[in-house]
């Protein structure tokens, strides 16, 4: 284009010329967007590098200062600095045999009911073994629905609340069959070990209870808080003739307590590797349970001209998917989680590490627990198949199947979640 006077040109005011003009060149901008993504990528590390600096410092500090104990304060209990706690040999041989005699009676209660003679027997076994707990005047005894005790033991101070002591006298069923090292009441002794059904659900909670308050009785003791002993006999099909009726009496006469023992968990050894030493478990609360029954129906059949599904097929495809499909993680939202902090300090490093601080590692602790059926009970509501029925002829397809499961719901769950 020409222009005025000399001829000279002028710049052009070319819009695309001009936006040529301004744009960045290509290698430019991705230059600085490459330097841009590892910019943010460095300070992603370093604030997870950081994060995980103050996390392992605030874990450290608490493996090596918890305390389990802080806050807690001791209860004054009962002064018996006067009554000697060494046993003579004889008399050890005694409580042994006492036992003993105790697991040799089958007290079994299954579905059909309790096996009455046994539960006189273990009666008239309890007055010979403790006389001085049936005829104490410290002691109030009575039978409650025929076969379970009730115990009142007087304090010396009246005003203090009492507390009350459970066990149980019945056993599930038991024979050589299931797999027994030795007859299942025999009490037969194996490198000193006694076995049999009962010693540990609940026979030596019962008899301990006795046998110590036995002793004390003998010494002269009298207790300040007064306490019941509620000894039920149908327990283990529910306890709707002993514990129910126990709880009626004492409901009936106004009876308030301060707390309640019943059988709890067994002194375990090696349950959980690293732990060094036996652990005595309390435990503070129960699994609440649940049957559930499975049932498929169908037109019967014969062998002959099968079906391609049968009931029982359809119902062993349903029980493998829900052993393959547990119930959820649950670990550490339950009592379980102050065991583990109170074992802590039992065991070594990485162990002490990581138990010391389960409100970071209980997810993988979990893990870790769910693999044994011992531990796996800590961390979720368990389910067990324990009953599977059906068929009555080898040539006849059954038309009915049927399965029972048993769920033992974890204390962060519900019936109702479970469900």
């Amino acid at each position: 284009m020409s222009g005025p006077a000399g001829g000279s040109s002028l710049p052009s005011t070319n819009p695309v010329c001009l936006s040529v003009c301004y744009l960045l060149p290509p290698h430019a901008t991705m230059t600085e967007s490459k330097m841009s993504t590892i910019w943010i990528v460095k300070l992603a590390v370093c604030s997870l590098l950081l994060a995980a600096f103050v996390l392992f410092s605030i874990a450290a500090i608490r493996t090596f200062s918890l305390d389990v104990n802080a806050g807690l304060q001791l209860a004054r209990w009962e002064k018996t600095d006067n009554i000697s706690l060494v046993i003579q040999q004889h008399d050890r041989e005694q409580l042994l045999a006492r036992f003993k005699e105790a697991v040799r009676i089958p007290t079994v209660s299954q579905e059909s009911g309790s096996n009455a003679s046994a539960l006189r027997q273990f009666d008239a076994f309890l007055r010979k073994a403790f006389p001085t707990v049936f005829s104490s005047s410290l002691v109030h005894h009575e039978l409650v629905a025929n076969y379970s005790h009730l115990f009142r033991v007087q304090g010396s101070q009246p005003d203090l609340v009492p507390y009350l002591l459970l066990a149980h006298i019945d056993v599930v069923p038991a024979t050589e069959s299931d797999g027994w090292e030795a007859p299942p009441f025999s009490a037969t002794e194996i490198d000193g070990f006694i076995y049999g059904r009962g010693t540990i659900d609940d026979k030596c909670s019962l008899m301990g209870i006795l046998q110590a308050l036995e002793y004390l009785l003998i010494k002269g003791y009298m207790p300040r808080r007064g306490f019941y002993i509620g000894l039920g006999h149908d327990e283990e099909i529910k306890g709707y003739e002993g514990a129910m009726n126990i709880v009626r009496v004492m409901k009936q006469r106004g009876v308030k307590l301060s707390f309640v023992l019943d059988e709890g968990l067994a002194i375990l050894d090696g349950i959980i590797s690293g732990l060094e030493g036996p652990a005595a478990l309390i435990g503070l609360t129960e699994k609440g349970q649940a049957n559930v029954k499975l049932s498929v129906s169908m037109p019967p059949g014969h062998s002959s001209i099968p079906p391609k599904e049968s009931s029982i097929g359809i119902l062993a495809s349903a029980v493998k998917r829900l052993e393959e499909n547990p119930m959820p993680r649950l670990f550490g939202l339950g009592p379980e989680r102050e065991t583990f902090e109170h074992l802590a300090h039992k065991f070594k490093l990485p162990l002490k590490f990581i138990m010391s601080n389960l409100w970071l590692f209980s997810p993988l602790l979990s893990r870790v627990l769910e693999r044994k059926p011992d531990t796996n009970a800590f961390v979720r509501t368990t389910t067990a198949v324990t009953m599977f029925n059906s068929g009555v002829k080898v040539n006849v397809v059954p038309p009915l199947a049927e399965a029972f499961v048993n769920l033992r719901i974890h204390s962060a769950h519900s019936v109702q979640e479970v469900g």
